[in-house]
Order: structure tokens, then sequence, then C-alpha cells
């Protein structure tokens, strides 16, 4: 289906009907640390918002994300564009200082409370959000025996599913992420 109102001839009466056109998105989500778990989940809130079907599909790394504790952490080592406003200025960490111990506890602590400051929703919240908006999440089963983890360790909502399953719901979405 295009992206725009298929129109399509009303046999009977002989006026044009538009057909409505649903859209539907898809995002794989492969990373699971505090900095790269905002994007899938604000993005398909608020696809799921505006009324889009919203498939996730959580492989590897982003696989944690599901988990009933999650304890995100940033990823700051090799993210030269992590500049965090302090002193009135907006200051880059050097990769160098990534290597010592605590840098990263600590710099996870200064965008927690950076987001908190800011009124920005936890990860818990929008993933709560997310299932009362009807989000679809699939667990990939590969990555859930390769990791052993169990079904047990997740939240409730999401379904277990494969590569396969995936690719049936990528083949029929208008738009489909990989983060």
């Amino acid at each position: 289906m295009s992206s725009e109102a298929q129109v399509v001839s009303n046999e009977i009466a002989g006026a044009p009907v538009a057909a409505p056109a649903t859209k539907s998105m898809s995002i794989i989500v492969t990373k699971g640390s505090l900095d790269w778990a905002y994007p899938p989940f604000i993005l398909a809130t608020t696809a799921a918002a505006m009324g889009v079907p919203v498939t996730m599909f959580f492989t590897f790394y982003g696989l944690p994300l599901l988990l009933k504790k999650l304890d995100l952490q940033l990823t700051a080592a090799g993210n030269a564009a992590m500049k965090m406003p302090m002193m009135g200025a907006h200051m880059v960490l050097p990769n160098l200082l990534t290597a010592v111990p605590g840098v990263d506890a600590a710099c996870t602590k200064m965008m927690k409370n950076l987001m908190a400051k800011k009124g920005v929703a936890p990860i818990e919240e929008l993933r709560e959000l997310a299932l009362e908006a009807d989000v679809r999440m699939i667990a990939c089963q590969m990555t859930m025996d390769l990791f052993e983890y169990s079904f047990d360790d997740m939240i409730e909502g999401p379904e277990l599913g494969g590569a396969a399953t995936y690719i049936e719901c990528a083949t029929q979405s208008d738009i489909n992420l990989f983060i």
C-alpha cells in the first residue's frame, strides 16, 4: 500500500472512496546502554501515540532492556559527541578518561541527574508507556538462548520470536529502523 490514501472505485455508487493507508513501523533494538535505550522507546511511544502500529524486536545487547530490573549505564567511551553541560559550557569527556575506573559510573550518575532535572522520563516509564500503547515487543529467542536468559527474567508483555518473526513484520512495515 502506498504512503498516501489509495483511491478505490465504488462500483455500486460509482463514486471514488478514499481507503485510509495504515502506516506501521518496526524497530530492531540492538543496544542496551542508557544513552542507546532512549531512541527506540521515544520513537516507538511517539509513533504509537500517533496511531502507528509499532513492533520492537530486541536482539543481542538490546535484549536486556526487557529485563525486570534495569541497571543502565552510559557508554562514554568512543562517544565524541557527548558534551555534558557543565560550568556554563558544554564539556567533552576525553576518551582516555573513560579508562579510569569509576568514570562511566560518574557519567551515568551525571546523565541520570540531568535527565531527572530536565523532566526526561526514565526508560522504565517509557517501556511501560510502550506496553500500554500496545507496542508489540519481541524478545529474540536466539539471543535469549545465547545469553542464557529465561523468559521469567523479562517483564510481562513481550513475546518470543526469531528472525523470521521480525522479517515477516518488517516486510509489511512502512518504516524500518535499526537502532
